[in-house]
């Protein structure tokens, strides 16, 4: 079971050029405040194209 004072959040990142694909994945909330951002493959469009995290 987790903890209420844990420091990680289960995060989805979504492509950002057709919205539909994403990943999941977690983040340290405390280290890291901004926005996560990373490139991704995305098979619809069969390319790696950025994902951001949407809250």
């Amino acid at each position: 079971m987790a903890k209420k004072s844990e420091a990680r959040e289960i995060i989805r990142i979504v492509c950002t050029e057709d919205g539909k694909n994403y990943y999941t994945t977690t983040k340290n909330k405390r280290n890291t405040t901004e926005r996560l951002e990373l490139k991704k493959f995305n098979p619809r469009l069969r390319k790696y194209t950025i994902h951001r995290e949407k809250k």
